[in-house]
């Protein structure tokens, strides 16, 4: 079995109608360089909703858009700029789908006075991959020596001459 390596992708863009499905290709091609193919339709399926309901109501229509895959979760967040789009009047269908296909989600404002709104996708049981790498085996790993004590010379940079005097090693 693999192990799972974080990953993170980051995309800034000027939604518009004819821009959210290239904007979705591109977020699937992600999710298959990731291994992540059985996790691609809730998540496009998610933020195209997004993206489509920002390209319509919104009047700034600079998105950012982010994917973090953990080995378990993987966590999409689409944030605008948009202060009059209000998730729970324009946005209410859109997140009624995402609480229902994805395992987490949530919208917080930031400092600016935009929102951030994210959602999880979890890894299932038969999908779940180790996050750090299993303990060798002891009969596949390489044999080290043990470090010995370093002796003084090797400490000091000094070695003692046949006539007992300490010369500076270089």
């Amino acid at each position: 079995m693999k192990t799972a390596v974080p990953c993170y992708y980051h995309l800034d863009v000027e939604v518009s109608p004819e821009k959210v499905g290239q904007i979705s290709r591109i977020l699937a091609a992600h999710l298959r360089f990731w291994d992540l193919e059985n996790l691609m339709q809730p998540v496009c399926g998610g933020a195209e909703m997004l993206l489509r309901a920002i390209a319509e109501h919104a009047t700034d229509r600079n998105t950012s858009i982010e994917m973090w895959w953990n080995g378990q979760h993987l966590i999409t967040a689409i944030g605008d700029n948009n202060r009059a789009l209000r998730p729970d009047q324009e946005l209410r269908g859109c997140l009624e789908h995402i609480a229902a296909s994805s395992d987490g989600w949530g919208c917080c404002a930031t400092e600016t006075g935009s929102k951030v709104i994210w959602f999880s996708q979890r890894a299932r049981a038969g999908e779940r991959v180790p996050l750090v790498p299993t303990a060798p085996d002891p009969r596949e790993s390489e044999g080290l020596e043990v470090p010995r004590e370093p002796t003084v010379a090797q400490l000091t940079g000094r070695v003692r001459t046949p006539g007992g005097l300490l010369e500076e090693v270089r």
